[in-house]
């Protein structure tokens, strides 16, 4: 039902066109909100009248100039339809916003909460996510892990999911689009026994030894970056590991497009990939310990990409983790894990056997043979 303008609906205006008895056709205000990372938090309300935005207010702790602008927000949102795209509400405010000052949120963070308030587009505090802490296994069925389950959450049979890999051998992990010759020194790699494994992800190549990175997956419905450009769902999706590791102690900043650093180096990197059904695959890989000479003996990497890494000499260890927590592997994973659940709604969760078997069925048949390798020459 529908209710009318009133006080529990203050910014409702009466539609003058609406019924002679007085009654109008606004439905339930709504509501949605958006943090902008490391900006501020946006939040607008609105109701709906035949299918189109109705009395909507901006709010939020943001700084505007001149105050004029926020009630045009409002309007520049009101009479658009409930289905909107993102593009036509970030349009609406921009216009809107023409001339004003903006600071902390911008007009893309704005049509997200609208989104959001439409039901459009989901927050974290709209999911329970599992934390999956799995056994060391091959790189190879990490990497079939995170396609079966990214599959699966899109086909409804599980929920969104946070996952810490841990693995048994040593791996040069290439991006789904790299070329094989260019990014890795074969003979490099077998003589450090790593194994050339291509992800299904974008991004760069990456160096894996048991021990000397902390890598984890989120698996989640594209509901939740819905609105979102890929360098903002990057920012979003990647929030939380700088705010834990905020409580470390490091002083860890997002770098677009997708690395977290500090002021001694990069961390850490992620990627993504999004799959039919509206999954949501983002996976990050983070500097524990590693060994830079055979980094650069493995990877066709120059010194000054290896500076971004964190050190300016191969003969050192990248370890921004280690030298910069004091703490071991397993305890910055502890703190990760606890942040992460201190954070949002999570349960234990565990992989199911038919995701392993499924797993397994795709090592046999994609991940670990040289046609999909060598996909890119």
């Amino acid at each position: 039902m529908c209710p009318t303008p009133g006080p529990h609906l203050p910014y409702l205006r009466r539609d003058p066109a609406s019924d002679t008895a007085g009654t109008v056709a606004y439905c339930e205000h709504v509501r949605g909100e958006y943090k902008v990372p490391s900006g501020k938090l946006v939040r607008v309300e609105t109701g709906l009248a035949a299918g189109r935005l109705a009395g909507t207010r901006v709010s939020g702790d943001f700084f505007l100039e001149p105050d004029e602008a926020l009630e045009a927000m409002g309007e520049a949102l009101d009479g658009l339809p409930a289905d909107a795209s993102k593009a036509q509400l970030t349009e609406a405010v921009r216009g809107a916003l023409d001339g004003a000052t903006a600071v902390g949120f911008d007009a893309d963070a704005v049509a997200v909460a609208t989104r959001r308030a439409l039901g459009h587009a989901t927050a974290w505090e709209d999911h329970e996510f599992q934390v999956i802490r799995t056994p060391a296994v091959s790189p190879l069925l990490n990497v079939a892990l995170d396609q079966v389950l990214t599959e699966e959450l899109g086909a409804g049979r599980r929920g969104p999911t946070l996952r810490f890999w841990e693995w048994d051998e040593s791996a040069v992990i290439i991006g789904s689009f790299q070329s094989l010759r260019n990014e890795v020194d074969t003979e490099g790699a077998a003589r450090h026994g790593a194994r050339v494994i291509r992800r299904i992800s974008g991004g760069g190549a990456m160096f894996m030894e048991p021990g000397n990175t902390i890598s984890y997956s989120l698996y989640v419905p594209g509901s939740l970056v819905d609105g979102l450009s890929f360098e903002r769902s990057y920012a979003f999706l990647d929030d939380w590991v700088v705010g834990a590791l905020h409580g470390l102690g490091i002083d860890a900043t997002y770098v677009p497009l997708n690395d977290i650093a500090s002021p001694a180096g990069k961390i850490a990197g992620a990627a993504q990939k999004r799959l039919a059904g509206g999954a949501v695959l983002h996976h990050a890989t983070m500097a524990y310990d590693m060994d830079a000479d055979k980094m650069t003996d493995v990877l066709r990497i120059g010194r000054e990409k290896l500076s971004d890494k964190g050190t300016r000499s191969a003969n050192k260890r990248v370890d921004p983790l280690r030298s910069q927590t004091g703490l071991s592997r397993a305890e910055v994973i502890d703190a990760l894990d606890a942040s992460f659940r201190a954070r949002y709604r999570t349960v234990p969760g565990e992989i199911t056997q038919r995701e392993w078997d499924l797993a397994a069925g795709l090592v046999e048949s994609k991940f670990g043979t040289p046609e999909w390798t060598a996909r890119v020459p």
